[in-house]
């Protein structure tokens, strides 16, 4: 591509000094943040020679560039993370899980629990994991809670509850329990999460046994799923360390201009969960592979060990991470480090025509949206209003970004009192562009909203009084509510096949702006709700309002609780009246 004259005076300018580099698109949105030992050379080869599709598309996109001089290049790296972070390019790799991992934690109490817990701060407890696949973490808990005889609630009752009666609980609530006995069941559940499950395997065989000898064949079963859960458990663990250092492996595969990244985690010696990620790369594999760990850690705990090929930065991670890393030449090590690039090698095999169908089809999808509205389109936004009978009305914004949801820019509206359809739409347009003008950010390349000519001719009455500059469409449906059109601006419809992957785009973002919307109106009604029958009961203040809430979630799960279990967050006549107000025909 011909390079303008504005960046080739910037380039001519550029330092021979480390540091970060920042591209832009014309609207001065960024693209892209790097690192660069050098960043004379390393901006200017973007701009030179000849390129894999993937950097040939993110080059067609560039119209600026800035630059941070480091004093070196490991400052460069940690800034570069920091950079990623905060604006999220989309052209970086990024490890996308924001959230902590979640840990098994073995409280400190003296009648202790064992449960979920995302920050491993608590001196007293014990903590296992982390676990990347949360629905194991779950699972483990709900198969030690079932086992062992363990405190289930966070805060004791006043009588005992049903796990008393089935022998799944000690009742501290109501009775004294002997220290030596909990802290043997203690041991016993740090050993079961340890990986030392023999014992319990054993008695659980027995007690099947038992219970089928003596005709209880659904007791049976469910002893015999809880056996079969346990196994499969065991048998994914079959990586063992004597040391019982915590330590991760991580490797990756690159092929055909996307990279795999693999991890395995293990701790207490034993082989947690494992973790892939498949890209687009638009960088050096070595430096994606080293940015995507360090992003990583940012968000989780990291172990005594890193373990990574050969090849790999180790002093720049070391620096970034403050954790010994190492690059095995033989032994236990060096095998476990080629089975985690042999898996990345395997998944990326798997799932490669997958994602790159997927990523071909998002193309497709915008290159023929960018024709129909005849303008360049990478950012979509779409508006959809909720309400019932002009109560709790609101609105929710959706945001794709090269037809992908970018949930980083969703926006919820508290719209004003409810006049029409067609008020609510031109309320919330108004807020969301004269913002983005107040605050000086770009405007979208494509307003979408969800209806027809009148819906279209609000926002464009909005947008014209604003002065803006971007095009709308709407989304028309047929008899069944199902899209079949995309109308333009000028009324104009525009039919959409199902066979068009540009139908599924915009099927999916209308799905996505409708779930959006529906789930903040039913959140406010729900909190409405709770505030109205809440606050009509004795004995119930704010303090009590947000245990009852926090305990039960929602008024559904309320109302389907018994005085028993309302009893257990409130005082016993509290929780009839409460109970009495819920069900008033009973």
């Amino acid at each position: 591509m011909a390079v303008s004259k504005h960046l080739q005076d910037k380039l001519s300018l550029l330092p021979e000094q480390p540091g970060c580099y920042i591209m832009k698109d014309e609207k001065g949105k960024i693209l892209y943040v790097g690192k660069a030992k050098v960043l004379k050379n390393r901006v200017r080869s973007y701009f030179t020679g000849v390129h894999n599709n993937k950097t040939t598309r993110l080059v067609s996109h560039i119209r600026d560039f800035e630059y941070i001089v480091t004093g070196s290049e490991k400052e460069a790296l940690l800034l570069e993370i920091n950079l990623i972070k905060k604006h999220r390019p989309p052209f970086n790799i990024m490890f996308m899980d924001d959230k902590m991992y979640p840990y098994i934690e073995v409280s400190g109490d003296q009648d202790f629990s064992v449960r979920i817990s995302r920050k491993p701060n608590h001196k007293k407890s014990r903590y296992f994991g982390p676990y990347p696949s949360s629905s194991a973490a779950y699972e483990m808990v709900k198969l030690v809670n079932q086992i062992f005889p363990i405190r289930k609630c966070r805060t004791l009752g006043k009588q005992a509850c049903l796990y008393y009666h089935m022998h799944q609980c000690l009742a501290p609530c109501v009775k004294k329990t002997d220290p030596k006995e909990v802290a043997k069941i203690r041991a016993e559940v740090i050993r079961f999460l340890k990986g030392d499950v023999d014992v319990v395997l054993d008695d659980l065989h027995l007690k099947m046994q038992n219970a089928a000898e003596e005709l209880q064949f659904e007791r049976a079963k469910e002893l015999r799923d809880q056996i079969q859960h346990i196994e499969h458990i065991k048998e994914k663990q079959s990586i063992d360390f004597s040391d019982r250092t915590a330590r991760d492996v991580f490797g990756y595969y690159e092929d055909k201009g996307y990279i795999s990244f693999y991890g395995f985690f293990i701790r207490d010696g034993k082989l947690l969960e494992r973790t892939l990620s498949i890209t687009p790369i638009y960088e050096e594999k070595d430096e994606a592979f080293v940015s995507f760990i360090v992003q990583y850690y940012a968000n989780n705990t990291k172990p005594k060990e890193i373990l990574v090929p050969k090849g790999t930065d180790v002093e720049a991670l070391e620096h970034a991470l403050d954790v010994k890393v190492k690059v095995p030449e033989r032994g236990e090590k060096k095998k476990l480090v080629d089975l985690v690039i042999q898996n990345a090698k395997e998944a990326h095999d798997q799932k490669f025509q997958l994602v790159y169908k997927k990523d071909k089809e998002l193309d497709m999808a915008m290159q023929h949206l960018s024709r129909i509205v005849q303008r360049e389109v990478h950012t979509i936004e779409s508006f959809d209003n909720s309400h019932i009978q002009g109560s709790n009305n609101v609105s929710g914004l959706v945001v794709f970004e090269d037809g992908r949801p970018d949930k980083a820019q969703y926006r919820h509206y508290h719209l004003d009192t409810y006049r029409s359809d067609i008020d609510s739409m031109k309320e919330v347009v108004y807020r969301r562009y004269f913002r983005l003008l107040k605050d000086g950010k770009p405007m979208p390349d494509l307003l979408i909203v969800d209806g027809g000519a009148a819906q279209i001719n609000a926002a464009k009455s909005i947008r014209d009084d604003l002065m803006l500059d971007f095009p709308i469409a709407g989304l028309v449906k047929d008899d069944r509510h199902a899209t079949r059109a995309l109308m333009l601006e000028d009324l104009k419809e525009v039919p959409l096949s199902k066979e068009d992957p540009l139908f599924f785009m915009l099927t999916r973002l209308q799905d996505e702006v409708h779930r959006f919307a529906i789930e903040y109106h039913r959140k406010l009604r729900s909190k409405s709700m709770t505030k109205s029958v809440l606050d009509e009961v004795p004995g119930i203040g704010e303090t009590r309002k947000k245990e009852l809430m926090k305990t039960f979630k929602s008024m559904k799960s309320l109302r389907q609780a018994d005085v028993e279990a309302l009893a257990r967050v409130v005082p016993e006549d509290v929780a009839r009246r409460l109970f009495d107000r819920l069900h008033p025909s009973e």
